[in-house]
């Protein structure tokens, strides 16, 4: 990679991305594929392309990303939180338009760990009166 590369790490979830940002085409590769072929559904990748439709660099930079842990949808929110990094690093004009809309913020929602005694986090076990 050259020299002139902007980095962001985000997460979400249990997912962790690594983001690499070069001046370029538009060319979006995610752990070795294309942004179309790695997500299944249409939503993640609008999810993931949100903090560059934002910010009108769609066609400015080439992005390389590594992402592991969790699922799809933890893996698109970490894209777009690391992405959201990158492109402030990247262009300091950027940060009041992604700020306002919540991408450099951490979402910091993880899933409830089940308790003793519970079949889940909250569910209790059914209860038999006789």
């Amino acid at each position: 990679m050259s020299v002139n590369i902007a980095q962001g790490t985000g997460r979400r979830k249990t997912s962790v991305a690594r983001v690499y940002l070069r001046k370029g085409n538009g060319q979006f590769v995610v752990n070795g594929k294309p942004l179309d072929d790695y997500f299944n559904t249409s939503e993640q990748t609008y999810v993931v392309r949100q903090a560059l439709r934002v910010t009108d660099s769609e066609n400015s930079f080439d992005i390389h990303v590594n992402v592991f842990g969790g699922g799809k949808s933890g893996q698109a929110g970490a894209i777009l939180h690391g992405l959201a990094r990158a492109l402030v690093l990247a262009d300091e004009n950027n940060q009041s338009s992604l700020r306002a809309n919540g991408f450099l913020t951490r979402d910091s929602r993880m899933v409830e760990r089940k308790k003793y005694g519970r079949r889940g986090a909250r569910r209790r076990f059914q209860f038999s009166k006789r």
